[in-house]
């Protein structure tokens, strides 16, 4: 076997570890090879039903909107299955009223997919939509190659792109649970028993093949069912650990802002510039599933969070809201949500639809929103007047460039939640820690030096409050010293 090279960057590379180049080197390495199968066939093997996207052919059906808005959610399925590490071949849509229950599209319009399918040598169809296990096993019999629906797909980048144990175990409850109930749908030797009672001398085996009486698919759906118990543990003690730390970022009173949007919006860029994260940067689909938090100052000195997390996507599977849902969370548990929208996307109303709806399902909906529009550098100048008239109060920025930054900290800034209870106090010189921590979770109106200590006129939380109660001091004093 040969054995594996190790790449060493040199010099004359020029990666910017500031971007996350070394780990997008890796994961780019990692590509799929054509026409090497990664599948399993046994399903008890390995738990799941991993996908093999080659060469595949697009089908959507179009049920209601314009034919720019099927098109669009096309072209995306499109960006998915690329993403995935496949070729895609060619794309088709159908008009309909509602998708068909049998075989998603119309039984005329299956034969042409067939046809299609035997002309491009294609040996995935992926359509764009969840589709029932009736759907699945009757398009793979009339079409005789693999079909995967969109859900399927989108498990499948993330569980590429996954890097964290959380990250892991959460990618691999949402694929268990929709594989669960479409095992029936994916092949007629799951219903083979392993044995049979033997019992009453009719059929059903013997001295020497009695067995468990249980069918292939039985087995299965059991050992499933106690994987997702297992996962489901482990992802509930991983959520109590992310709970204690954002409690304890809480108690400090470090205002959170959460860095939320659709996927391949910029978010990740977005983070880079602000902080310096070096978080990976990849012009694809859920480049970033692990949420990434870093810290930031304001101008006056008050420290505050950024957060990146997991993008959105129309019709984002349920498994994975219910299944990220510990990560989504880091977004419900914010002060603000700085929404990232692409403003070089053909409908980029659609996108801030499907993630308010997604915000709306982890309790984030009603936090203050600042929409920021990105990629203001690719964009056209008549869609940035539209966009600027449909949302007047959103930032105009470029990740890529920096043009406009400076404005968005500043924005981020003006919308973070100031302390409640406003004092003022002198601190004798020995107490620079309680000084310090005042410049870093609160906020500092004023400074002056007299001979007892420092005078500082400051908003803090209440607990700091306490804290400064015994120095705390009146206006007459305060006058008074200054004069």
């Amino acid at each position: 076997m040969r054995e594996q090279e190790t790449y060493v960057p040199n010099e004359d590379d020029e990666l910017d570890a500031t971007t996350g180049e070394f780990e997008l080197s890796e994961r780019q390495a990692l590509r799929r090879v054509p026409g090497l199968s990664t599948e399993l066939t046994d399903v008890t093997e390995v738990e799941y039903r991993q996908l093999r996207l080659e060469r595949v052919i697009l089908v959507g059906v179009w049920t209601e909107g314009s034919q720019s808005d099927a098109e669009n959610s096309l072209t995306e399925l499109a960006a998915l299955a690329e993403t995935a590490g496949s070729q895609v071949l060619e794309g088709l849509i159908q008009r309909r009223n509602r998708p068909d229950p049998a075989t998603y599209i119309g039984r005329g319009k299956v034969d042409d997919l067939g046809a299609v399918v035997l002309s491009t040598g294609a040996d995935t169809v992926i359509c764009d939509g969840e589709l029932s296990p009736s759907q699945l096993r009757n398009l793979e019999q009339r079409t005789k190659v693999k079909v995967v629906d969109r859900t399927a797909l989108i498990l499948d980048i993330f569980a590429q792109h996954a890097k964290s144990k959380e990250g892991k175990a959460q990618v691999e409850l949402a694929q268990l649970e929709y594989l669960l109930p479409r095992l029936r749908g994916w092949g007629e030797t799951l219903s083979r028993q392993t044995g049979g009672s033997g019992r009453g001398g009719g059929a059903g085996g013997g001295v020497g093949v009695r067995g468990p009486g249980e069918t292939k698919l039985e087995t299965d759906r059991r050992r499933i069912r106690h994987r997702i118990s297992r996962l489901r543990r482990e992802i509930k003690a991983m959520r109590t650990v992310r709970q204690t730390k954002r409690a304890r970022r809480s108690r400090n009173a470090v205002p959170a802002v959460a860095i939320a949007g659709y996927t391949n919006a910029g978010k990740s860029s977005l983070l880079n510039r602000l902080t310096g994260a070096g978080v990976l940067v990849e012009n694809a689909l859920f480049a970033t599933l692990d949420p990434t938090t870093r810290k930031a100052t304001t101008s006056d000195g008050r420290l505050y969070t950024l957060s990146d997390t997991v993008g959105f996507v129309r019709h984002l599977p349920h498994q994975i809201v219910e299944a990220f849902r510990s990560t989504l969370e880091e977004i419900a548990d914010a002060d603000l949500v700085v929404h990232v929208v692409d403003g070089t996307h053909p409908d980029p109303e659609e996108q801030v639809r499907a993630v308010r709806e997604v915000l709306a399902e982890v309790g984030a909906d009603r936090l203050p929103e600042l929409l920021v529009i990105n990629k203001t550098d690719a964009a056209d100048e008549e869609t940035l007047l539209r966009l600027k008239r449909l949302w007047p109060d959103s930032v105009f920025v470029s990740a890529h460039t920096g043009r406009g930054v400076d404005g968005l900290r500043e924005a981020v800034e003006g919308r973070l939640p100031r302390p409640a209870v406003e004092i003022r106090a002198v601190l004798p010189y020995d107490r620079g820690d309680l000084v310090a921590r005042l410049h870093r979770q609160g906020e500092v109106l004023s400074t002056s030096h007299l001979p007892e200590g420092t005078l500082l006129h400051v908003r803090v939380n209440e607990a700091l409050a306490a804290e400064l109660a015994p120095y705390e001091t009146g206006t007459d004093r305060m006058v008074g010293h200054r004069s």
